[in-house]
């Protein structure tokens, strides 16, 4: 089983895209585009991702990517 990597449409709008393309590219890792995750105060604020239900932020796309990398090592799914 996969991580899954969950993304706001309209955060990916917001600057997100760059992370959610690189996250999408590799194999090892589930990304999804939702049309809302509920978080609009944190969307209008700062990048984020849900990475397994938990939220992962970042100022910049690529600090996004990193903090999800980290967040994967970090807490394994086995």
């Amino acid at each position: 089983m996969n991580p899954l990597v969950e993304f706001c449409v309209s955060n990916l709008a917001n600057g997100a895209q760059d992370a959610f393309e690189a996250l999408e590219n590799d194999p090892n890792i589930d990304v999804l585009e939702y049309g809302c995750l509920s978080y609009c105060t944190r969307c209008s604020d700062t990048l984020y991702a849900l990475v397994n239900g938990e939220m992962v932020e970042a100022e910049t796309p690529e600090e996004l990517t990193k903090k999800i990398y980290q967040f994967i090592e970090d807490n394994p799914l086995f």
